[in-house]
């Protein structure tokens, strides 16, 4: 064996022992070659940058995807030739990567008559963003440009020929397949069962990054969501409003229980849009759209024609009252009943009357103004007004909220946001709001 071959044979099995089979591969064969991957190393907060329709995106990595070296070694390398090779890399331009060949010939001439192979990787891996003046941030082409190829004098250097969006997606892909192994292969402690795992084990809510153990976090949502509470899938710690993803949720409770999360969710969303109401007919119940100002409505589905006060079929011009008076009239009886109280004080006192009223009294009542009307059109409209005077709707969800004493700083306990009882503007968890001099409600904490 030459001395070229055997420098050629301690180098390659100098790189399979430093770095793993990921990183490196050995081509097989009477060739001697190979592929190295190359992960450059980062920067703390480093940023990809998008330019697209005049608008400037930034995305925080903290991996970029690796450069691929191709190489393969020459019967006379290292004592006379250069390693023939080629350079990709999706995530820099044709200018760029030509750059970079030429820089890998000129530290061959360098090291002329030795390997050089470690130094390419060292130079790519250490190096390369500072050779490219990129310090805290890549601009990536914009969405609609593509990339080519280009060669330098020692190799071939190549840009994947990929799109701005394709390079895109490719980037935060592999940062974000990145930051999962990197999590998975570090040990952490469990804030509600305080036992240590490794974070293959584990959850991590994405927005404040606090860890628990998937058992513990997979019970708690269980309960949440057996409980209706879907509105609360957020993170346990203290004064934490991190919520959880559905696709999070769907990993750790499994399919049964998710659909009856997403159900839930979207019941609650719907609930909580003041323009939607639901079919009456309980074989249907589809949800269905309200024109503002108007108290008709006709289901998609089912195609029934009904009004959104009394929930009967749609009745004209003509009252709910007068419709449940004629609802409530025996057959053959033409005389009308009575008008009932149109002010809220005489409600009151019919329907106090016809609560706390014997069985002959309440009889004497249903027969004098319509038992349907006394049951829904009254207990209706006293509803309305209990609610109008003695709660708010949140400003964050539209979900009615009663205040029995205390502060006027409320949390919502269907979305968990907190709201000022006096202005309804949404407040931090401080008490900042009440403090302001310049807040309408400087020095209102309590009412």
């Amino acid at each position: 064996m030459s001395e070229d071959q055997e420098a050629q044979e301690d180098e390659l099995l100098a790189l399979a022992s430093i770095y793993d089979q990921e990183e490196f591969q050995r081509e097989d064969g009477s060739v001697r070659g190979g592929e190295v991957r190359i992960c450059p190393d980062m920067p703390r907060d480093f940023k990809v940058i998008v330019k697209a329709g005049g608008k400037c995106t930034e995305y925080g990595v903290s991996f970029l995807p690796p450069l691929v070296l191709n190489f393969e070694l020459p019967v006379d390398y290292p004592s006379k030739s250069s390693p023939l090779f080629t350079l990709n890399c999706k995530w820099l331009s044709e200018i760029q990567l030509a750059a970079v060949c030429r820089h890998l010939d000129e530290l061959w001439q360098e090291s002329l008559g030795s390997v050089v192979l470690f130094s390419w990787i060292q130079f790519l891996r250490e190096d390369l963003l500072s050779f490219l003046h990129i310090s805290s941030s890549l601009e990536l082409p914009s969405l609609w440009d593509s990339s080519s190829t280009g060669a330098s004098e020692g190799g071939a250097c190549g840009g994947g020929g990929a799109g701005g969006a394709e390079q895109l997606l490719h980037v935060l892909d592999f940062d974000r397949a990145q930051r999962r192994k990197a999590f998975d292969s570090r040990a952490f402690d469990c804030g509600i069962c305080f036992s240590t795992k490794l974070g293959s084990d584990c959850f991590s809510f994405r927005e404040c990054e606090h860890v628990y153990c998937a058992s513990c976090m997979c019970e708690y949502f269980r309960v949440l969501i057996t409980e209706g509470a879907v509105n609360g899938l957020k993170c346990p710690q203290s004064e934490c409003s991190s919520e959880a993803t559905p696709p999070q949720v769907k990993q750790l409770v499994g399919e049964e229980l998710f659909g009856r999360y997403d159900r839930l969710l979207l019941q609650s969303s719907l609930d909580s849009m003041a323009d939607v109401t639901y079919c009456p007919r309980h074989a249907c119940a589809t949800a269905v759209l309200v024109e503002p100002d108007n108290s008709s409505a006709i289901c998609s589905s089912c195609r029934y024609a009904f009004c959104t006060l009394c929930r009967q079929g749609y009745h004209g011009l003509s009252s709910c009252a007068e419709r449940g008076q004629r609802g409530d009239r025996a057959p053959g009886d033409d005389q009308p009943y009575a008008q009932v109280p149109g002010n809220e004080d005489g409600l009151r006192g019919l329907w106090d009357d016809y609560e706390t009223g014997s069985k002959t009294r309440k009889k004497f009542l249903e027969q004098r103004y319509g038992r349907h009307v006394l049951q829904d059109s009254v207990g209706n409209v006293l509803s309305r007004s209990w609610l109008d005077g003695n709660t708010k709707k949140c400003p964050h969800c539209n979900a009615t909220i009663q205040k029995d004493g205390g502060c006027n700083r409320v949390q919502c306990s269907k979305c968990h946001y907190a709201f000022c009882w006096v202005c309804l503007c949404v407040i931090n968890r401080s008490y900042g709001h009440f403090a302001d001099p310049a807040s309408p409600c400087s020095q209102v904490h309590y009412s």
